[in-house]
């Protein structure tokens, strides 16, 4: 009889602990989503939401600041974009002010304590640039190298969609590479798609990369998101698809997949919520009454941490 307990003692026992390491592992495997937002004007600084499934977003930090902005005009941080790049660091650039001709950035191991931040300045050989809005990154594999893209207004350019209403903003996407954040390529126009267009986001799929941005024409109105394609990350990129988004304005577009779909995050900003898209063999479908973000949400990006990063952020008060 005390033979049979200890056998049956030691069967639990290892039961146990297969049990442990099994569930150790997939903790270690599961992918968190995590956004990275603003809030108000961006005055505040750069805002963190998590997901296990990509639907209900809930703020880390008791929805308070991770980081202050230093640099720029203005001194904000509004579009905050962050990558994990080759080299295991997280890089960011974000808007710093509605007027400048350049770009914030910063990294970070970790996603809580970051370097000094600086100013990128990206168009400052355009003098009559009017802004830079929106940066975001993506990593070319092939030439080991970052694009920043971001829109920019250059006084006297494509006249042929010229117009007066909104302060005569005529935006089109511009774009530099870099290997290092401390050199950077000359900058290039990298998509003009025949509109005015703004916050453009990149993503690779299957053979090629897909553009996200937003068409941002008034009159008549768009105010919607569209596609376009490339097989090179710098271009050429394809003539703009149609709305994938529906009968609402929306902008800020930034895309993960979740299981086997695509999904587009955006922000309904004259609704004041975020809507969502899921792209299906039948088209895209509108997932917006299925999503649930803080309130007070505008423009971010959606990448991929680990169970242990999402852990060290919950930590953070």
């Amino acid at each position: 009889m005390v033979k049979s307990n200890t056998l049956k003692s030691l069967r639990a026992l290892i039961l146990l602990l297969c049990l442990s390491t099994f569930f150790s592992a997939y903790s270690q495997k599961k992918e968190i989503y995590l956004f990275s937002y603003f809030k108000g004007n961006g005055e505040d600084g750069l805002h963190f939401a998590y997901s296990e499934d990509g639907y209900k977003w809930n703020a880390l930090k008791n929805d308070t600041s991770f980081l202050k902005p230093e640099v720029g005009k203005h001194k904000l941080m509004r579009d905050p974009c962050i990558v994990k790049g080759a080299d295991g660091f997280y890089h960011m650039v974000w808007t710093v002010s509605w007027t400048d001709k350049g770009t914030g950035y910063a990294s970070s191991k970790d996603l809580i304590h970051w370097s000094q931040q600086q100013f990128i300045p990206v168009m400052e050989e355009e003098n009559k640039t009017r802004n830079t809005w929106a940066p975001e990154i993506t990593y070319d594999e092939k030439s080991k190298s970052y694009m920043i893209y971001w829109a920019s207004t250059i006084d006297g350019k494509f006249l042929e969609t010229k117009s007066d209403e909104e302060k005569g903003y005529n935006h089109r996407i511009y774009y530099t590479t870099t290997k290092d954040f401390k050199k950077f390529k000359k900058t290039k126009l990298l998509y003009d798609p025949g509109f005015n267009s703004i916050d453009a986001s990149i993503v690779k799929q299957d053979q090629g990369y897909v553009m996200y941005l937003k068409d941002e024409t008034r009159n008549p109105v768009q105010k919607n998101i569209k596609t376009a394609f490339s097989k090179n990350l710098t271009g050429p990129y394809s003539k703009a698809s149609k709305a994938v988004t529906g009968n609402y304005w929306a902008e800020g577009p930034t895309a993960v997949k979740i299981d086997s779909n695509w999904v587009v995050y955006f922000d309904k900003y004259t609704q004041k919520k975020y809507g969502a898209v899921k792209e299906t063999t039948s088209g895209w479908q509108d997932i917006s009454e299925e999503i649930s973000f803080p309130e007070g949400t505008r423009h971010g990006t959606v990448l991929i941490i680990s169970a242990d990063e999402l852990n060290a952020l919950k930590k953070e008060q």
